[in-house]
């Protein structure tokens, strides 16, 4: 498994409450920008959120990817989602998708604030049925972070869009 950069803390744009992505890899230094595309939806409400979520995420980067990065983006999404399901009493609050010129940022959020426990786990055989999804977000995402919001945590997977134009 390849070692990963995490999206340094320090980047929080306090008064949005957001992360602040520039482009490069220097994120002291990262330019807020405007996403050319987003979505937001609801998932608290939804019996079985994890299908809404994967079609949102499809449909949001529509155009902005290759299929191949819309699938990871989907496989992302769908861990997550299915993290927040099965490991938080309440399960997902929503998920957002923010399409800029180069990565897509995706976000689950839920009301569960132990932000220090969403962490891959190690030692997983191949007999158990999980404990591999943050593995899989590990590999697919260009980098991944939860944090702690005043209402829970959120997890993002930032994802690297291949070259594409955003539209």
């Amino acid at each position: 498994m390849r070692p990963k950069r995490l999206v340094d803390p320090r980047v929080i744009d306090r008064e949005r409450d957001e992360t602040v992505y520039g482009s490069g890899t220097d994120h002291d230094h990262a330019v807020a920008r405007e996403p050319v595309r987003r979505c937001w939806v609801n998932l608290a409400e939804e019996a079985e959120p994890l299908p809404h979520a994967r079609d949102q995420v499809r449909r949001t980067l529509d155009g902005q990817a290759s299929a191949s990065v819309v699938d990871d983006a989907v496989l992302i999404a769908s861990e997550l989602v299915g993290n927040a399901v099965r490991h938080t009493v309440t399960g997902p609050d929503c998920i957002s998708v923010e399409v800029y010129r180069d990565v897509a940022v995706v976000s689950v959020h839920d009301a569960d604030a132990d932000a220090d426990s969403v962490r891959p786990r190690k030692g997983v055989s191949y007999e158990e049925l999980g404990g591999r999804g943050l593995r899989i977000v590990d590999e697919l995402a260009a980098e991944w972070f939860a944090r702690t919001t005043a209402i829970g945590k959120v997890v993002v997977a930032v994802v690297q869009l291949d070259g594409r134009e955003a539209r």
